[in-house]
């Protein structure tokens, strides 16, 4: 999950968006490259959501379904699942670079990219659109909303029953490492989905705003437009919600802590042993 939110990072804030400001002549821009650029900003979009979702799934299983854990919770399932979304992310969003056509053509070459007006009108790629938002945005929510909700019933009814036993040995006094650990699972597990359903919520909405009231999405020059805002500021968010995922990953789980103490004394006497 945090090495896909940081690939989101490099290609959709590094190559797209900052690029676009710091060197708009680029050959990134050419046409294809750029049909090519946004294709791929898209694939590790649904990659880094469906990680999620995966996420939420293997702590429901940890937690709740104790037989699907000792079948399911392993380190192959983790590998192929990972090789799965990816694949079908990667398939799924080559159909952007088909979408996109020249905004200018300078000295021949095309340039920019901007959608193509059958986008708007063709049956066709209306469902396509529908599925990209569902599949991003829709069901992810209904996926982690249900999830979680299962995930964190199970762990109260688990925590009441436990509570209960240990009053009757009198040893509610002492700390309990297991309700502990459920207690973190829980924060961790409203920390992630909770900033992704509120980070995603503005996007969904524009989604339904320009389908509902079948405009297009923003691409001209007036910044001031209230669908630009609308626009910019869901995506924003967004991205946004790609930066968060790191820190809470390093900020809640122990594991992530010690292992990135470990990079960096690795580098610190890989650093040392070259000076030296």
């Amino acid at each position: 999950m945090a090495v896909t939110d940081l690939l989101v990072i490099i290609t959709v804030v590094i190559l797209n968006r900052m690029s676009g400001i710091y060197f708009p002549g680029s050959f990134l821009f050419i046409t294809p490259v750029c049909r090519l650029r946004l294709a791929l900003n898209y694939a590790m979009i649904d990659c880094s959501v469906w990680f999620t979702v995966a996420f939420t799934l293997d702590r429901f299983m940890a937690i709740c379904c104790k037989k699907l854990k000792v079948k399911y919770c392993t380190e192959k399932t983790v590998a192929r699942v990972i090789g799965i979304v990816s694949t079908l992310s990667c398939l799924k969003n080559t159909f952007w670079y088909f979408i996109y056509e020249p905004l200018y053509i300078i000295n021949s070459i095309p340039r920019l990219c901007n959608i193509k007006l059958i986008y708007y009108t063709s049956p066709a790629w209306a469902s396509f659109d529908w599925i990209h938002r569902i599949l991003t945005a829709c069901l992810p929510f209904i996926l982690i909303l249900l999830l979680n909700a299962l995930t964190v019933r199970h762990i109260l009814a688990a925590n009441r029953v436990r509570r209960r036993l240990r009053t009757h040995s009198n040893a509610e006094t002492q700390t309990d490492p297991e309700m502990e650990r459920r207690r973190n699972s829980i924060v961790l597990l409203f920390t992630i989905s909770g900033s992704f359903i509120l980070l995603y919520l503005l996007l969904l909405i524009n989604f339904l705003y320009v389908r509902i009231a079948k405009l297009s999405y923003f691409s001209g020059s007036n910044f001031n437009a209230s669908n630009f805002i609308l626009q910019e500021t869901g995506i924003m968010l967004q991205l946004l919600s790609f930066c968060v995922n790191p820190f809470i990953y390093a900020g809640i789980q122990s594991k992530f802590r010690e292992e990135l103490k470990n990079g960096v004394k690795y580098l610190l006497s890989l650093i040392v042993k070259l000076v030296k």
